[in-house]
């Protein structure tokens, strides 16, 4: 295998999923200097200090605003994807990042602070963009064999991208109040290299064979990217998907919350992406728990949890994705987690009791973030591209993305109330929401692991079409593969 397709995962993942995870931490490290710069600006322009609830309401603007940036991104991936192939909007969402570098850099010198409030909107549509399409793009240009380990790529670049920002705002770097500015612009770094090496990358394979039906620019592009080996099974696949499409164009996202023929590949993905969302917010949760009830110094606990975050094992977890499979991965991996919460629960309501409890809390805490990362945090990334077919697979992306900004928005909104209401018992939902995971996927959800995208199409179809009037529905319309995989 070439390495070319290593060198195009680390290219896509610096301007994609990248631009995430710097975003998420780098925002915590300059927040007094920001909220000291809104106060200064608003003495010179008003004559008067601004309250303090002013101050906090801007600062929220400028916190929050990213993911309403992130949403308008995310709706705008199935129109880009399909329009201008997946290479060009990767280099088009390069733009925004540039923009909000721009902005964020230059609002202090006009003394402005609503020009970080549009550069953090213009970073949450750079950020929105890049997730999404960095994972369709990077998925598709994988053999069949390697979709899991470059698929898993995408959260290596948002764990590191995390870490960047982290390491970025220490006070030794850029955390002083007199290099804030620079900080807030360092997205523009990542933009610019992916804008100068990416042109170098051929567009997605499959793009190129099933939308564009360019037979010669594909195999041109697989030899790039996977060497000069024999390949033509591969091809092969994917020319039986196009058959298998019929030359349909694109499918929006309203043809995917309808269309029987995805019905269960529908419902699955908004199961497993909405996990993320949910037990990402308990992740966060028992980071501050751990901070604040386990026996360790506050900042051994914030370098022990906000630090290692669930896409810790990169390298280790895409292996096991491709070893183990989606399905078992998933649903064990739910399974522990929620045995971890229903234990936790207990220990959390004894913390107090005797001295050695504290240290299983923690041990549990651990034991849950691993799950989370080995499980929906790996899975996630390649199973869009699997389970949906060419026609349907942007508007997947779209669908996704958007849902997911949707809850952050609302989780965040929701959860410090049902924390104070429950306390420590609010772990008793996610068990709940866990267990059911489980139990979903080990019954429902077929394995995707060494099958070509037309066989697991075969798989959900059993699904999509049960009892005799789904079959006859499925005979209607011609959504049977069996003659095309013959072919």
């Amino acid at each position: 295998m070439s390495y070319n397709l290593f060198l195009l995962a680390f290219v896509l993942g610096i301007g994609g999923t990248f631009q995430y995870g710097l975003q998420i931490s780098i925002i915590n490290s300059p927040a007094e200097y920001i909220k000291s710069f809104i106060r200064e600006t608003w003495l010179k322009r008003y004559g008067s200090s601004p309250s303090e609830e002013i101050t906090t309401l801007m600062w929220s603007f400028i916190v929050s605003i990213y993911t309403i940036g992130g949403l308008l991104g995310s709706m705008c991936v199935k129109y880009m994807s399909v329009t201008f192939g997946r290479k060009k909007s990767m280099l088009l969402a390069n733009i925004p990042a540039l923009l909000s570098a721009t902005l964020m850099a230059l609002s202090r010198l006009s003394g402005s602070f609503e020009m970080i409030i549009i550069g953090r909107l213009f970073a949450g549509v750079c950020a929105g963009l890049g997730l999404n399409i960095h994972i369709m793009y990077v998925g598709e240009c994988a053999p069949q064999k390697l979709r899991g380990v470059i698929a898993i790529t995408a959260s290596t670049a948002i764990a590191v991208g995390k870490f960047a920002g982290f390491a970025l705002g220490l006070r030794e770097v850029l955390g002083v109040e007199a290099l804030w500015p620079v900080l807030m612009a360092a997205n523009a770094i990542p933009a610019l290299i992916q804008l100068l090496t990416l042109p170098f990358f051929p567009d997605s394979p499959r793009y190129l064979l099933i939308d564009k039906k360019d037979k010669e620019g594909c195999i041109k592009a697989v030899k790039q990217l996977w060497g000069d080996g024999d390949h033509m099974a591969e091809v092969d696949d994917m020319i039986a998907e196009q058959e298998a499409i019929r030359g349909e164009k694109s499918k929006s996202v309203c043809d995917l919350v309808r269309d029987k023929s995805v019905r269960w590949q529908f419902i699955t993905l908004f199961l497993v992406s909405s996990c993320m969302q949910l037990i990402g917010v308990n992740v966060k949760l028992l980071q501050m728990e751990i901070q604040e009830s386990a026996p360790f110094s506050k900042p051994t606990g914030v370098l022990c949890t906000d630090h290692t975050p669930p896409s810790h094992l990169p390298v280790g977890q895409g292996f096991l994705v491709d070893r183990a499979g989606r399905k078992a991965l998933l649903w064990k991996s739910h399974t522990a987690m929620a045995l971890a919460l229903g234990l936790l629960t207990i220990t959390l309501a004894l913390q107090d009791s005797f001295s050695w409890i504290p240290y299983c809390s923690a041990a549990l805490i651990f034991i849950f973030i691993m799950s989370f990362g080995l499980g929906p945090a790996g899975v996630l990334c390649p199973l869009p591209t699997e389970i949906f077919i060419q026609s349907y697979r942007p508007a997947a992306y779209a669908f996704n993305g958007a849902s997911n900004w949707i809850q952050l928005f609302f989780l965040g909104l929701l959860f410090p109330f049902i924390v104070e209401g429950l306390g420590s018992f609010c772990f008793i939902i996610f068990l709940a929401y866990c267990l059911s995971m489980a139990i979903f996927v080990y019954l429902v959800v077929p394995e995707t692991k060494g099958k070509t995208m037309l066989q697991i199409m075969e798989e959900f179809n059993r699904l999509n079409y049960r009892g005799k009037k789904g079959q006859e529905a499925l005979q209607q319309n011609n959504c049977s593969l069996t003659t095309v995989t013959r072919l």
